[in-house]
């Protein structure tokens, strides 16, 4: 759907607006970051709103354009809104502009401003609102477990599918009904895991909202292959959010209200290192020394907290493995995380350790660049575009003939087993990286530890 469809501009600004100017004197985007920028255009073939609708304003460069604007004195209208509202910050463009601009700052301090300052439709308001007072609480999303089990046991979710009266009532709603992952009961993952062998480290895990309450088996795995590879595992309970969909939602206090709870719940245990096992957690948890930077109490805190904060995969090669691998004869997708590959740069590792097990082949996927389209909750607030690049990215899997999809986030996991399921064409498993190795580590068929899409 291109712009003009969606009401959008074509070409040029901003509509007109208020008078006020778009950004007040709460960190605005820097005018030196956004001065960075050259309008090469070598961040254009990376975006995914860009490869959609091929409109120079939903481009990271033209939203670059955008802030100079506001930060000259225009307004900040719905339709200048709408452009940053349509970015997935998936960072791609990060990774792809030559002259280093840092996007991800400029686009972070411009969700705020629009998130305080822009007046949403009412609709969209309430939508947004429903959203944040559920995703980022796992006790909120482990309730829904019971509920969501039932739905999908009964047969009702598979008729209310097929109706298509879901999707033309409540776009919003079909696309988490589609998104939900089917259900499946495993064993709590205890407080402590001792290391296996020699004890090489000591790590606390973080385990995450969606992870914790719709991927539990990927925390189980996640802590047992870390055990088997010499690590004590510590667990903390009554882990809250981290912060990742409020921070990249503009949604910058309630983020750091998110961060400054985390800490003071990890201080309390003697740790080396933080583990994450979900790529856009793991991105905000290293960047809590900015998100807390000018609060005098947290500031140094912060700092120390996200220096230590490793992705599962980055502590693994870290370490080096010690745990035999078993042959697992399978086909791999590998999947880049945007999250993992763009903010954290943390392509090979990944790769470099299912390599390492016997008989495992690791194919290629094109396009890997481009998001799926999932983006924290991205897809929920845009069903049809993200759906639109849910199915290129499956297509791009299917293409690759693998028979197993893995990757390292559960909204990838989700977003491209609904891209799959919505295809009906062969079937693929999907997996974490940490269920790969933690079948190869205990000697187990690859099918015991994954899910269909």
């Amino acid at each position: 759907m291109r712009a003009a469809e969606r009401g959008g501009p074509v070409v040029g600004g901003p509509a007109g607006g208020g008078t006020d100017p778009a950004f007040d004197g709460d960190r605005p985007p820097r005018a030196d970051l956004v001065a960075d920028c050259v309008h090469c255009g070598f961040c254009l073939p990376s975006c995914p709103t860009y490869t959609l609708w091929g409109e120079e304003m939903d481009s990271p460069r033209g939203r670059i354009h955008l802030m100079a604007q506001g930060l000259e004195g225009e307004p900040l209208s719905a339709r200048m809104a709408g452009h940053f509202d349509n970015c997935l910050g998936c960072m791609a463009c990060v990774t792809a502009c030559p002259s280093g601009v840092r996007y991800d700052r400029l686009i972070e301090d411009t969700r705020a401003q629009v998130e305080r300052r822009h007046d949403r439709p009412l609709r969209e308001r309430a939508l947004r609102r429903a959203v944040f007072a559920l995703f980022p609480y796992p006790r909120r999303l482990r309730v829904l477990r019971g509920p969501l089990h039932a739905y999908q046991r009964t047969g009702l979710q598979k008729l209310v599918g097929r109706s298509g009266l879901l999707r033309r009532v409540a776009p919003s709603l079909a696309a988490l009904d589609g998104l939900a992952p089917r259900l499946r009961s495993v064993p709590r993952t205890p407080g402590r895991v001792p290391a296996r062998g020699q004890r090489r480290a000591v790590v606390g895990m973080l385990t995450g909202c969606v992870q914790s309450a719709f991927f539990p088996e990927v925390n189980a795995a996640t802590a047992r292959v870390l055990a088997a590879d010499g690590c004590d595992v510590l667990i903390p309970p009554g882990q809250g959010c981290c912060g990742a969909l409020s921070v990249h939602n503009g949604r910058r206090a309630e983020a750091q209200g998110f961060a400054r709870r985390l800490i003071d719940l990890f201080e309390m245990t003697a740790m080396d290192y933080i583990v994450i096992n979900a790529a856009g957690c793991g991105s905000s948890l290293k960047e809590y020394g900015e998100l807390l930077a000018d609060d005098p109490e947290y500031a140094e805190r912060a700092a120390r907290f996200a220096a230590r904060v490793r992705d599962l995969a980055e502590i693994l090669v870290e370490l080096g493995p010690v745990a035999r691998r078993h042959p697992l004869p399978v086909t791999v997708a590998y999947h880049d995380a945007c999250h993992l590959a763009h903010a954290q740069g943390i392509r090979a590792q990944p790769r470099q350790l299912l390599a390492g097990i016997p008989e495992l082949e690791v194919r290629p996927i094109a396009d890997a660049d481009i998001c799926c389209g999932s983006a924290g909750v991205w897809n929920v607030l845009n069903p049809e575009p993200a759906a639109e690049l849910g199915d290129r990215k499956a297509a791009a899997v299917l293409d690759t003939g693998a028979s197993l999809l893995v990757t390292a986030n559960p909204g990838c996991l989700m977003q491209v087993a609904s891209a799959i399921r919505r295809r009906g064409d062969r079937p693929v498993a999907l997996a974490h990286t940490a269920q790969v190795l933690d079948a190869s580590i205990r000697g187990l068929p690859v099918e015991r530890l994954t899910r269909p899409a």
